[in-house]
């Protein structure tokens, strides 16, 4: 079972990246571009994906309306992101109707689920629609069944070569937004406690010197018990986390000259062991030092 702050993490960093202005342009392009809804939602989020989505199938917009559909909807969904972990995925609802979710990986664990879908990869059959109209009794769906039809019927139709690069699309932005999320954290502006905005700065100025706990509790004049429960609370990180994710963004801002070491990025972001960053940068990032750096060369030459 996940843990409560956990929980609270993952959806604070799905909210500041929903927010950011990175995911705002690049949704509305993709829905622009494909006409398909898209959305961005914690794990934990159990409402039903696209609900009252103007870019939504017209049949799923009559479905969400009967309690029958709807819990057969959401359990679709469930399983569709219990079975995502690396690579994106893509399951048929009970309708039919293909939906798709795409992880958002930060560091070595999935926050959210970039999610799109609602759409048949053929047009449907007569043959298809008569079958439709008899899962719609099987569900206990006492509407016109003929209303619910013609509204499938409409549904958006995307080949599955379009449909693939679509997903290798939101597979390329869920890495950026991953990216992202590391500077969203340590850049976030809140009506931060006094003492904790002093200790942010205070962190910023020396991140490359060694830092304790007690030593920056003290800068601040605060008890350490106390100065580690308000630092959680504000951050929603540790004080060991922060500062470790702190050297990795400024060890990226480094690597992104291609005439600088890996070895020595880690000593200019404060790291005094390079076995030490290495997992620290593959737990924050998601990947090796070596690993990032061939995806900016590889972005570079493309």
């Amino acid at each position: 079972m996940t843990p409560p702050d956990d929980v609270r993490q993952k959806r604070r960093l799905v909210e500041q990246l929903c927010s950011s202005r990175v995911y705002r342009d690049y949704a509305k392009a993709f829905r622009d571009c494909t006409g398909l809804p898209l959305s961005l939602r914690s794990g934990e989020c159990f409402g039903l994906a696209h609900q009252d989505d103007p870019l939504g199938s017209p049949f799923c917009a009559l479905m969400g309306g009967s309690n029958h559909t709807c819990a057969a909807c959401l359990e679709s969904q469930q399983r569709l992101t219990l079975a995502v972990t690396v690579e994106p995925g893509t399951q048929k609802c009970h309708a039919g109707l293909n939906e798709s979710a795409v992880p958002v990986r930060v560091g070595e664990r999935i926050i959210g689920y970039l999610q799109t879908g609602q759409t048949l990869l053929h047009r449907p059959t007569p043959e298809g629609l008569r079958r439709l109209a008899q899962r719609l009794k099987a569900l206990g769906v006492e509407a016109d069944h003929n209303k619910f039809v013609e509204a499938y019927a409409r549904s958006r139709v995307v080949p599955r070569v379009q449909y693939d690069a679509i997903l290798r699309l939101l597979a390329i932005f869920a890495q950026q937004l991953g990216d992202l999320s590391n500077q969203l954290v340590l850049q976030e502006e809140r009506p931060d406690h006094p003492a904790i905005v002093r200790a942010r700065a205070y962190i910023a100025e020396r991140h490359t010197e060694v830092l304790t706990l007690t030593e920056v509790a003290r800068a601040v004049n605060m008890s350490t018990y106390h100065f580690c429960k308000r630092f959680h609370t504000e951050t929603g990180l540790t004080f060991t986390d922060y500062v470790a994710r702190v050297r990795i963004e400024h060890v990226r801002q480094h690597l992104l000259d291609p005439h600088v070491r890996i070895s020595e990025a880690a000593y200019a972001g404060g790291f005094q062991s390079l076995s030490q960053f290495s997992r620290v940068f593959r737990r924050v990032v998601g990947e090796s030092p070596s690993a990032f750096r061939g995806r900016l060369d590889l972005a570079k030459s493309a």
